[in-house]
């Protein structure tokens, strides 16, 4: 998924919002809406959105984390196999 995102005004979101949500579509694009130059919302495909909300369960979820740390450290050791090893039947 590229980071891909726009800041739109509110008026501007509003006056061109099918084009818009077909552009956030085909970009999985996030746009950040504007009222007199500040933010003041958010509007993202529900990929982003789904994506952004599995994020914030893994950050959450300390034994998952722990998980990552420890395959970080496998690799960085050294400590790694091939594909073929591991898929071997």
């Amino acid at each position: 998924m590229d980071d891909i995102q726009q800041i739109m005004s509110v008026t501007k979101a509003k006056r061109e919002l099918l084009d818009v949500i077909k552009t956030m579509q085909e970009e999985d694009s996030t746009i950040t809406l504007t009222r007199n130059g500040a933010p003041v919302g958010v509007m993202m495909t529900p990929n982003r959105y789904e994506a952004l909300i599995e994020t914030i369960e893994i950050l959450v979820d300390k034994d998952i984390l722990a998980s990552l740390g420890a395959s970080a450290r496998d690799f960085k050791s050294g400590r790694v196999f091939e594909d073929s090893a591991v898929w071997d039947d």
